[in-house]
This record gives structure tokens, C-alpha cells and sequence, in this order.
């Protein structure tokens, strides 16, 4: 089958592309109105950019001819956390992607518990087993629909206790949940160990 994206629309593009681009790390984010409402929302075109400083990027959209609350306080505030979470927490990564005026917080709405920022004044989930609190660095707008692809990097990791061996996450205990295509989301399957292979230092000497 041959399909040139020329003739799709944006609607029809973004289902086809989230069906090829799988599984996705989900970015729960936490951010604040101006009002100081805490919006929380998922995205999963996530990824991190950079080792040293740490620093993670989410493509946010927008809803008709706005932008989602979420870029707006970003870009409004510069201070927002990231939160990975685990499968336990599956149905309120879904429920929190429901569209709400901004107004209501999908904190509140979902009785999600929160603790205070310790680098930012933004809260962050108490139930996640990974929180990045960060600050806003680079914002690039890209397409006919002007997706923001918003930079940020992490001040400070919070990590559950015992999901960090040897300076690395322990993946299986930290059982994350993935995006696939349409409202469905997958967790971990077989994990295959194979053979490290050679790699150059990211410490220049």
C-alpha cells in the first residue's frame, strides 16, 4: 500500500503516524494557570534530548485554534514536572487526557495526591514512581498545525526507592506504561538482554 501524506488531513495524518510511531513513552505533566489551577495532561511524543543537562522533549498541540492549557502554562510560567507512570496508574494517565476548561484541574477531578515542588512551584504527583521537576528552555512550532515541540530541562529527579541499581532504572520495576494507537496503551512484554556492544564515551576528553 502506498499513502502520500500530501492528501491526508490532519486528523487522518495523526492517526496513521500514531499507529506507525509505537510504542511511545507517555510524559504526564503537571503545570499551573496563571489563576494557579494544576493542569495535568499526558503526551506521548516524548523524548529526552539531552544527557548533560538533562533535558526532555514534548510535542503539545493544540485544541481547534488554541493551544492545550499545558503549553500555555509552560510557556507562560517556564516551570512544569514530568512524571512517568506506572501501570497502576493506567486508567488515570487515560482519564486525565479528557479536555477540561481551565479552570477545573484534573488533579482535583481525579483526587490525585500531590506533594509540594522542591526547585519549582509546581506540584508533583505523590503516586508516580518518577517525577522531573523542570524549567523551560526552547520552544520550536512545526507543521500546518503548529505543534510546539517544548524543551525543558530536568532541576531534580524524584525516584522511587528501589528503582534505581547502579546509577540505572530498574525497568521492570518500574512497570511503565506505553501509547499505542487510538485510546490503548500496552505494559512491558519479554525484555531481551543481548551482548553491550562498543560505544565512544559522552565525556569529551
Amino acid at each position: 500500500m502506498r499513502i502520500d501524506p500530501a492528501y491526508l488531513d490532519p486528523e487522518t495524518a495523526y492517526r496513521l503516524i500514531t499507529g506507525v510511531v509505537v510504542p511511545r513513552p507517555i510524559a504526564w505533566v503537571t503545570s499551573l494557570s496563571g489563576s494557579g489551577v494544576l493542569n495535568l495532561a499526558p503526551f506521548s511524543a516524548f523524548m529526552f534530548v539531552s544527557p548533560k543537562p538533562p533535558m526532555l522533549a514534548i510535542s503539545v498541540g493544540r485544541k481547534g485554534a488554541i493551544y492545550k492549557d499545558t503549553a500555555q502554562n509552560i510557556l507562560n510560567n517556564e516551570e512544569y514536572v514530568v512524571h512517568i507512570a506506572d501501570s497502576s496508574l493506567m486508567k488515570a494517565v487515560h482519564e486525565s487526557s479528557t479536555e477540561h476548561p481551565p479552570d477545573v484541574s484534573e488533579v482535583e477531578e481525579l483526587r490525585l495526591s500531590t506533594l509540594p515542588g522542591e526547585r519549582t512551584k509546581v506540584p508533583r504527583l505523590a503516586a508516580a514512581p518518577i517525577a522531573m521537576e523542570c524549567r523551560f528552555r526552547q520552544c520550536l512550532e512545526f507543521g500546518e498545525t503548529r505543534s510546539r515541540l517544548i524543551v525543558g530541562e530536568v532541576l531534580v529527579f524524584h525516584i522511587r526507592d528501589g528503582l534505581l541499581n547502579n546509577g540505572k532504572i530498574e525497568t521492570e520495576a518500574l512497570d511503565p506504561i506505553c501509547r499505542i494507537a487510538g485510546p490503548r496503551y500496552a505494559k512491558l512484554g519479554e525484555i531481551v538482554t543481548l551482548k553491550p556492544v562498543f560505544q565512544t564515551s559522552k565525556t569529551e576528553s
